[in-house]
């Protein structure tokens, strides 16, 4: 999926080599993807029987944590350690190496908010259609455009983080 969104598109044979596994595992987890309505194949980028696939962008979310059972939630718990880290991970690998104008148009920004639970649901419906609003198709991607990582962290302040 990362491979996916940071190149747009790709064949089973392409991410096999960039994931170091073998086609028959790739073309399969595509197809399984596509499934779920996690990929879709791109027939206009299509070259004989060679399938092309792209990420479908849209807004994956899971249960309430409240509706989560035991193994749900440990499995959502891990996979999200697992994500926060890599994406840590590759923001430190890119602001080591990044220079230039992409280097300074990078945000950063850390703020706090006073909210109720009904607006801060309501704050990440508009970040989520602020993101939307970005995510285009290739097609319509202007000149320069490059894939973007974009993260939303939201989390109580416990009283032992205000003092």
């Amino acid at each position: 999926m990362r491979y996916l969104a940071a190149q747009g598109s790709g064949t089973s044979a392409e991410l096999a080599r960039a994931l170091d596994l073998n086609t028959g595992a790739t073309s399969y987890h595509l197809r399984e993807l596509a499934r779920h309505g996690f990929v879709e194949e791109v027939p206009e980028q299509a070259a004989g029987r060679q399938r092309r696939w792209r990420a479908v962008a849209n807004d994956f979310r899971l249960p309430p944590r409240s509706r989560q059972g035991t193994h749900l939630r440990a499995a959502v718990d891990e996979v999200t350690r697992l994500s926060f880290a890599a994406d840590i991970e590759a923001l430190m690998r890119w602001l080591s190496e990044g220079s230039g104008e992409w280097a300074d148009a990078v945000p950063y920004s850390k703020g706090t908010i006073q909210v109720t639970v009904e607006e801060l649901q309501a704050f990440f419906e508009e970040y989520i259609a602020l993101v939307n609003r970005y995510a285009r198709p290739g097609e319509q991607l202007p000149a320069g455009a490059r894939a973007v990582a974009t993260r939303f962290l939201a989390y109580p302040i416990g009283e032992e983080e205000t003092t």
